[in-house]
């Protein structure tokens, strides 16, 4: 079941939505991402929005119904869960480079702990429109997300755990966006440049 998650969160819907919709090759464009804010910088949001959308549900796909088949037990769905993660970020499709992991992430704990979610949620949502920084709220939801788990939840420390290491991955995967951060570089929402 999590070789089974790896190949959907493997499924490069940034690439095929460029391809097959617009005929470009979304590596060679923008910041050469395959996340759903480097389809908004190059396509726009009529591309952007379904493309966010499938990722998350790909998350969400096997968190909340492919680990009910193994078993339920606590941390089968964190494990079948981290395989679609590593298919986001690993796709077996395009010699293992793809996205970021935020969306399928967040499609993996919504079908796992959906109130810590909406939290995080709320925290992306709220520094998005004060600062304009999607790396920096993506990366700052995932910290709180563990944290949410604690403060909702406090017995479930495998989750919290789980948490954890979900945002020291994100953070990992966003380490040039860091970089620029420190620089001074980083673009804000609706500026162009390398950003993801």
């Amino acid at each position: 079941m999590i070789g089974l998650a790896y190949l959907i969160g493997a499924i490069p819907t940034s690439y095929l939505a460029a391809k097959h919709g617009a005929g470009i090759d979304l590596r060679e464009h923008g910041s050469k991402n395959l996340g759903a804010t480097n389809v908004y910088r190059v396509l726009g949001w009529g591309y952007a929005i379904p493309v966010g959308l499938f990722d998350v549900a790909k998350g969400f796909t096997a968190s909340y119904f492919v680990a009910p088949w193994v078993g339920p037990e606590q941390w089968i769905p964190i494990a079948v869960g981290a395989g679609a993660i590593l298919g986001h970020v690993f796709p077996v499709y395009l010699k293992f480079s793809g996205g970021k992991g935020v969306a399928t992430a967040a499609g993996v704990v919504l079908g796992i702990a959906p109130a810590a979610t909406l939290m995080s949620v709320l925290v992306w949502g709220a520094l998005v429109f004060a600062t304009g920084i999607v790396s920096l709220a993506s990366m700052s939801a995932a910290i709180v997300f563990p944290l949410a788990v604690w403060v909702l939840t406090p017995e479930r420390t495998t989750l919290v755990y789980t948490g954890v290491g979900i945002a020291v991955f994100i953070l990992f995967s966003h380490r040039s966006n860091v970089r620029r951060l420190f620089r001074g570089t980083e673009p804000r929402f609706g500026q162009g440049g390398r950003q993801a």
